[in-house]
């Protein structure tokens, strides 16, 4: 039985891209009809071993069959249907306490009927192939979910990704798009823009993550530090936020849903308790990065950078300066 998104829906298409990834010799650059149909019957064939809240619970059958604020190439999933059921599960058992306050509206999947979106997915087919190739057959290919309005998701599907200056977490760790784990989808409803509607709305995409990097707060990276990793994250172990370099972003990520639902308008209190469900700290001590970290959840941005660039210099400076100083500094900045 398949317990994630990846394996139900992404493995199949990995190897599909193995096998059709190549452009074809007459220039064709477009994913075939024929192609996109496997592509669906091999994920509805999949059987869904997803715990949690069940999607067709929490599903609304009122929403309208399109977006009219989407482009035409979003088909709407009927509330039944395997692959709805999966993405809509995994959605829900991943809000942990929140998923009894949360309602899918409508899940949506990106048909790629338009000449440069069918050119997007085929470049990604290309990407993929070749990471396949660069790291011995492991592309590390994988569902992540993505935050966006409902207008940039608008411009997302008929563009691709565009100026990266904007996105969540005020450019903390770096320049790119972030994205979240398919099994942690709390790290992006967190910065989901509400809509005159009510509504928030996240991308399911594919991501080509090859080889990872660590990439720690206050970051003004945009491209990987060499050619032997692909893309960053926040902990090399357990992993919350995948970076996407800007020079990446449109070749690497593939939007393939779009997950619409309702939820409380203050997520603070449910999102606290996911990350720590006791409330107690286990330790009155934590590593600097994971005090940077947890701090960007309440300081601006700009205050995140000058508490970064001072431990930087504290760290350069620290044969100097005894430890106290580094922490008394930090609080005067914080407040």
């Amino acid at each position: 039985m398949a317990d994630s998104v990846e394996q139900c829906v992404l493995i199949p298409a990995a190897q599909r891209a193995e096998n059709n990834g190549r452009l074809s010799e007459n220039g064709g650059g477009g994913v075939s009809s024929q192609e996109s149909s496997s592509s669906t019957s091999a994920s509805s064939d999949c059987e869904s071993g997803v715990s949690g809240s069940s999607a067709s619970a929490h599903s609304s059958s009122a929403a309208p069959a399109r977006f009219s604020s989407f482009s035409d190439q979003m088909i709407r999933l009927s509330a039944g249907d395997k692959v709805h059921d999966l993405i809509g599960g995994r959605f829900m058992s991943g809000l942990g306490r929140l998923a009894d306050r949360t309602t899918v509206v409508a899940i949506h999947k990106n048909g790629h009927s338009g000449t440069m979106s069918q050119a997007r997915a085929q470049a990604f087919q290309v990407y993929l192939h070749a990471t396949l190739k660069k790291h011995g057959g492991d592309a590390n290919a994988k569902y992540a979910w993505c935050a966006a309005s409902t207008e940039d998701i608008a411009k997302i599907l008929t563009y691709g990704f565009g100026h990266c200056g904007s996105t969540d977490n005020n450019g903390l760790y770096g320049s790119g798009i972030y994205l979240s784990p398919d099994d942690h989808p709390l790290e992006s409803v967190r910065h989901a823009p509400i809509d005159r509607k009510g509504v928030r709305h996240l991308l399911l995409c594919r991501v080509i993550l090859g080889k990872s990097e660590l990439v720690l707060p206050g970051s003004e990276q945009y491209h990987p530090s060499s050619e032997e990793f692909d893309s960053g994250v926040d902990s090399l172990t357990c992993p919350k936020k995948y970076i996407v370099w800007s020079t990446h972003m449109n070749t690497h990520i593939l939007p393939e849903y779009v997950v619409s639902f309702q939820a409380p308008c203050c997520l603070r209190g449910f999102i606290e308790m996911r990350s720590n469900p006791t409330g107690k700290p286990a330790s009155p001590w934590m590593p600097f990065p994971l005090l940077i970290s947890e701090l960007s959840k309440i300081l601006p941005a700009v205050t995140i950078r000058s508490i970064s660039e001072h431990h930087k210099d504290y760290k350069v400076r620290r044969v100097h300066l005894p430890a106290k100083h580094g922490l008394q500094s930090s609080f005067q900045i914080c407040g």
